[in-house]
């Protein structure tokens, strides 16, 4: 007999679990409700010609391809397959793939729907996507991406509000973060200084791995990219540039001098820093310049969440990106956006304890089943209580009672109902507090209003 089993990187979700993630998502939605984000959706698949080409080389070879219908030998002669080129046949095989992250199909949803839309325009998107990683600790093939993103507008504004919506999101949580913040314009003025402006995308991708790999590797990349032995020399000092944000933002107009682009996005980093002064935002705010964001279509600003206390890696992260729409036709609309990683996030809540008693929803009120005529008298009176607002459940045979008041354990349903002749005659419930033990005689209007005055059942 074939042993059940799940594809590595993917995890299956109990009840308990659901309601957690639901915490996580609700939570998230409100936020981004606050701030006048509206909600899309796309769809799983996109075609690969949407998909590739788009995330670099690395992000191409992570894409999960989907083969065609029928017969996806079809048009691929004999002497391809025995070249085994796995691009080629891809071409050919696979026309569609499942989407890698939520910006690029939000990006061809804009192109698409461009005259339907007003601009800027905000939306969030709470979706899974999928990547063909090695899993691992806070790394999985499915996961959920939350989005918030603002397009059609070049304001610095919208990164300033997209930092206030991230502390705000994390604020709820309860969760300590780092939240670190660069420049991709600051990262091509490095480039250009030490030589190497046309190295730009293989620079980012190495200095992006420095937290996992660690420098010596880093720099063992780069030298494999071609980088010159001056150029990497060169590039020391400016990734581990130390002191307070202002110090290090003095420190680089120094050093980007000759460079305007990266002046550019000094004078950027500058600029929301200083707006984000004005408020008092429960976060860590730290300029790192190590921070890369490997995805090649970031263009300004970039993000990037670390929890203080979890060993694991950003749990949000996102950037401004002026060209993306470009790809698909559409010139001159600029983007920026935040994604919030909401499985790591679970992950954090769950090993910190974080989430409170009302977030696991369960049933309030369970009705013990003895009988027929019982549960025929009860199904009036659920309903009833139901219109109140109060989750209810009926047993839906009648067991043995140590069965059914198992389940409730099980279940952590904190409230049991118990209607036998004597309750009918009176129009009575006998009602049990599992936590306690103690039981009350009450009519149904006494029960709501127990429900409706005491939260903590709820």
């Amino acid at each position: 007999m074939q042993k059940p089993s799940i594809p590595k990187g993917t995890r299956d979700f109990s009840p308990e679990e659901m309601a957690k993630r639901n915490y996580i998502f609700n939570t998230i939605r409100d936020v981004f409700h606050l701030y006048g984000y509206q909600q899309i959706e796309t769809p799983a698949m996109e075609n690969l010609s949407t998909l590739m080409g788009k995330y670099g080389e690395e992000g191409d070879k992570l894409l999960f391809k989907i083969l065609n219908s029928g017969d996806f030998f079809n048009g691929i002669t004999d002497e391809e397959l025995l070249t085994r080129n796995p691009q080629k046949f891809t071409m050919k095989a696979s026309e569609k793939g499942l989407r890698y992250d939520l910006t690029v199909p939000f990006a061809r949803y804009v192109v698409q729907r461009r005259n339907e839309i007003s601009f800027p325009f905000k939306r969030y998107q709470i979706q899974p996507v999928w990547r063909a990683d090695r899993p691992q600790k806070g790394r999985y093939r499915e996961f959920y991406q939350c989005d918030v993103d603002v397009i059609g507008s070049d304001s610095l504004m919208n990164e300033v509000e997209l930092i206030q919506i991230t502390s705000e999101v994390f604020r709820r949580f309860g969760i300590r973060t780092t939240f670190k913040i660069n420049n991709r314009k600051i990262l091509s003025g490095i480039a250009e200084i030490i030589g190497e402006p046309e190295k730009i995308i293989d620079i980012t991708v190495a200095i992006d791995k420095l937290d996992k790999i660690g420098l010596d590797h880093v720099n063992e990349e780069l030298r494999s990219k071609g980088l010159s032995e001056k150029a990497i020399y060169d590039l020391q000092p400016i990734i581990r540039l130390e002191g307070n944000n202002q110090e290090k933002i003095a420190k680089l107009r120094h050093i980007l001098l000759s460079s305007g682009i990266g002046l550019k996005g000094v004078d950027e980093v500058a600029f929301i820093l200083k707006k984000l002064k004005t408020i008092d935002l429960p976060l860590t705010l730290e300029l790192d310049l190590t921070l890369a964001r490997g995805l090649n279509y970031y263009t300004g600003a970039i993000f990037e969440v670390k929890a203080a206390e979890v060993q694991i890696g950003s749990i949000t992260g996102g950037g401004r990106y002026d060209n993306l729409t470009g790809v698909f036709g559409m010139e001159g609309v600029s983007g920026v956006g935040i994604s919030f990683g909401a499985d790591r996030i679970f992950d954090v809540l769950n090993q910190l304890e974080l989430y409170p008693s009302d977030s696991l929803i369960t049933s309030q009120l369970l009705f013990v089943n003895f009988g027929e005529k019982e549960a025929d008298y009860l199904l009036p009176v659920l309903s009833e209580i139901r219109a109140a607002g109060i989750r209810t459940e009926l047993y839906p045979e009648p067991a043995k009672m140590k069965k059914q008041m198992g389940y409730a354990d099980a279940k952590k349903i904190p409230f049991v109902a118990l209607v036998g002749e004597n309750e009918m005659a009176e129009k009575k419930i006998n009602l049990k507090n599992m936590v306690t033990g103690e039981q009350f005689l009450v009519t149904i209007d006494e029960l709501v209003k127990c429900f409706v005055a005491d939260k903590t059942t709820t």
